[in-house]
């Protein structure tokens, strides 16, 4: 086993080879989600009703978004098909295709924000939860295309293997959005006490901070000559289709996911504000493993589709299962702490006795399906690089709704049952997906995939991978 880690770790595409492409990728995504926790921290100290409305508005919101973000993300995959493939010249019509997307949802979000009020009155939570979560969301939405045209623009670096650019605008956005929700929620000095508002609006201030950090990094003349990044501006209606053909599944796939969550977070607001807020309090710490392996998944996806554009499928294999060895490795880290140390975990968020109990219980059902978590996230990821964005979209559509949404509506509103159930409908529907992309990776359709016009052909410099004991 030693001989075989010493061996993997050198290899090309092997651990260090990954863990040099997703670091910058894991630390971008990583300072999102303490950006998150730091946000929520903050509203538990201003109130416990903010703390409840925070997360049901703010993942509402994001469910909207989220449909854009991994449509125009998946820019970087067709950049990472092109890099392989030698067609640099290419990436420039990518990155303007994904602009033009990226406009669009951001004015669709913009018309969803007048519905606030009537969307929050629907979920049918107490009064005072509605009015915050309405004037949260409705203050998000006005900065939807903040994260919207950042992910198009990160795909531009990330699908070269570029990653390092990504990170430092991330950790920038982080270090912005934390220092302006201190002062925008309490009122520091010259700044208005605005509480949950003054978090939106810190949210939105430092989302387009980040355009204009990526503005300045992409568009340089050396780009110009090597990716045509100021010539490639021209409507493409066939190359449109195209990457709306791959991007929108993968979209959808972000999309119906997170609104599955968000649905059941919503549900679940009808039982209690205290079940509530320690259901908010459990995703917001299991978001401090999560999110770091979602920015693994983009290095997978990247990883594969390089070698996909480059005609090396077999390589695509040992890179995914590589990244997928490194991550299994850190959510068992994640389980024992869950399990062993919740405390630690729950101790910065000011919450009732009663809160933090039922917290911690709700930490062992993460704790049930983390490893489950990080098999979806990691080899949804590697597929997708490959092209085979239907397969994952109508998976998530299946069991978000038949595994998550409507038995958590059953339980809740027509047996009445305790946070419990749900939570355990939860665990369910993360464990199949886990399993099922699993399955979908090791029956390899994915290979033959590409999003290009023509893949280029090298010879393979690694053997057939399975998953077995290698992976």
């Amino acid at each position: 086993m030693l001989n075989y880690m010493k061996s993997r770790w050198r290899a090309e595409f092997g651990y260090r080879h990954i863990l040099v492409v997703a670091i910058p990728l894991i630390l971008s995504t990583g300072s999102w989600s303490i950006q998150q926790f730091v946000d929520r921290m903050f509203l538990s100290w201003h109130s416990e009703e903010a703390l409840a409305a925070a997360m049901p508005a703010g993942i509402l919101n994001f469910s909207f978004i989220c449909l854009f973000i991994g449509t125009v993300s998946y820019a970087g995959t067709f950049v990472s098909q092109y890099i392989g493939a030698k067609e640099d010249h290419k990436v420039g019509t990518v990155l303007w295709h994904s602009l033009y997307l990226s406009l669009f949802g951001a004015i669709i979000i913009l018309l969803i924000a007048p519905l606030s009020t009537e969307l929050f009155q629907l979920i049918g939570h107490n009064q005072q939860i509605q009015l915050l979560e309405s004037s949260y969301f409705r203050i998000l939405c006005f900065g939807g295309l903040g994260p919207i045209l950042s992910a198009a623009f990160a795909g531009f670096f990330t699908g070269q293997g570029n990653n390092w650019p990504v990170m430092w605008v991330n950790l920038f956005t982080t270090v912005t959005n934390i220092i302006l929700d201190y002062l925008l929620i309490f009122g520091i000095g010259i700044f208005p006490e605005l509480g949950i508002a003054g978090a939106a609006i810190a949210t939105i201030i430092a989302g387009f901070s980040s355009i204009l950090l990526y503005v300045i990094l992409i568009f340089r003349p050396k780009n110009e000559s090597r990716f045509h990044v100021f010539s490639s501006r021209s409507w493409d209606i066939s190359f449109m289709k195209r990457f709306l053909k791959y991007g929108l599944p993968s979209g959808g796939h972000f999309f119906l996911e997170i609104m599955g969550f968000t649905g059941f977070i919503l549900i679940l607001g009808r039982i209690g504000q205290m079940e509530l807020a320690a259901t908010n309090i459990a995703i917001n710490i299991n978001s401090l493993a999560f999110m770091p392996m979602l920015g693994l998944g983009i290095a997978l996806s990247m990883s594969v589709g390089q070698n996909i554009g480059a005609g090396k499928p077999e390589t695509a294999a040992y890179a995914a299962n590589s990244g997928v060895q490194l991550g299994m490795l850190y959510m068992i880290l994640c389980t024992l702490l869950y399990i062993f140390l919740p405390e630690v975990f729950i101790a910065p968020f000011n919450a009732s006795a009663e809160t933090v109990r039922v917290s911690i219980i709700l930490l062992r059902f993460v704790a049930v399906y983390a490893l489950f978590d990080t098999l979806s996230i990691l080899y949804s990821s590697a597929v997708k690089g490959a092209g085979d964005t239907h397969f994952v979209m109508r998976i998530t559509t299946a069991l978000s709704i038949f595994v998550l949404i409507i038995p958590t509506y059953i339980a809740v509103d027509i047996f009445h049952s305790s946070l419990y159930l749900p939570w355990a409908f939860c665990s369910l529907f993360i464990i199949t997906m886990g399993l099922t992309f699993w399955g979908r990776f090791l029956g390899g359709k994915w290979k033959s995939m590409s999003v290009i016009e023509s893949p280029g052909i090298f010879p393979s410099q690694h053997p057939a991978n399975p998953i077995s004991p290698e992976a």
